[in-house]
């Protein structure tokens, strides 16, 4: 994100670690649950769901201030199995002291529901913190960074917990990171995404939370996100996948 009057300097967190664990093989792991993250991604792509955003200008006590943006999408197929998303609601953005940039929308897509395939491995360093539970889960915690920022690409930092009898990730904690001009003032917001297991074998992400504040050059903006991921349903060629109306009003259930 940028201020409209026009970096980045957000606090990190250190996460508690329950149980050490020497005797885990730690880059076994790794290779086995991208293994698991790359069937699901190709798993993902054949399922619609809708996806609801709230992003909202907050005091420094976290009051809104009336500056938001909101959106909602159906992310469907065509009769021709054809993936594409559609708006289903999409009021003005009126966002006042804060514009949205390419990173902000690559981050919405790729980043916060962060999935790490075989493929990407090479891209990342994958370090080994401990065992923590979420939610009862017992998990494998790990620390993700970039090797190397390549322009016009986004990347996820932070920390990945990967259930450790499915080896799929099931919460991230971080934020997007690229390639930055040194005259660029932007700042991005850390975030927090839950997943769920959907059909009883996946582990798919509902639900993004971020309450941050962005430093710019002259000013600092207090944020809110929440993003919602709903209604998984897998799409089986010919048949029709039904939605409801068209909603007049985004969604307001509390996580």
């Amino acid at each position: 994100m940028r201020a409209l009057i026009l970096s980045t300097a957000l606090a990190a967190l250190s996460a508690p670690i329950w149980a050490a664990d020497d005797t885990v093989n730690a880059a076994e792991i790794i290779q086995k649950f991208a293994a698991k993250e790359t069937e699901f991604a190709e798993a993902r792509n054949n399922y619609t769901y809708r996806q609801s955003l709230k992003l909202e200008e907050l005091d420094p006590s976290g009051n809104p201030t009336g500056g938001k943006w909101e959106e909602v999408d159906d992310i469907i197929f065509t009769p021709e199995g054809k993936r594409f998303e559609k708006v289903v609601y999409a009021p003005v953005m009126n966002l006042k002291n804060i514009v949205l940039t390419k990173e902000d929308t690559d981050d919405l897509h790729n980043v916060q529901p962060f999935i790490l395939t075989t493929a990407e491995l090479p891209e990342y360093d994958i370090n080994y913190l401990g065992r923590e539970k979420v939610d009862e889960i017992g998990c494998y915690l790990f620390s993700v960074k970039p090797k190397k920022l390549v322009p016009g690409k986004r990347y996820f930092e932070g920390q990945a917990w990967v259930d450790d009898r499915d080896l799929q990730i099931v919460k991230t904690y971080g934020k997007g990171v690229g390639y930055q001009k040194k005259s660029t003032d932007s700042a991005f917001p850390r975030f927090e995404t839950y997943r769920e297991q959907i059909d009883g074998k996946y582990w798919f992400p509902t639900y993004t939370h971020a309450d941050d504040t962005l430093h710019f050059k002259e000013l600092s903006q207090r944020i809110r996100l929440v993003v919602k991921y709903q209604d998984y349903k897998r799409f089986e060629g010919k048949s029709t996948i039904k939605y409801g109306e068209t909603i007049e009003n985004p969604p307001t259930t509390k996580k």
